[in-house]
């Protein structure tokens, strides 16, 4: 992955998180907006998919 810089707006939405370089961390999947993350991987997917 090539990191998170495409992803900003949704990152804003997502909730409590913290990134690495290629890496997204999540302690608990209730600090989160789920439907926000699933966005964020379908998004993610697609990219990588190109």
């Amino acid at each position: 992955m090539s990191g998170f810089d495409d992803y900003s707006s949704l990152l804003q939405k997502l909730g409590k998180h913290s990134l690495g370089k290629g890496c997204l961390y999540i302690k608990k999947l209730d600090d989160v907006q789920l439907p926000v993350l699933k966005e964020l991987v379908q998004k993610s997917v697609e990219k990588m998919s190109k």
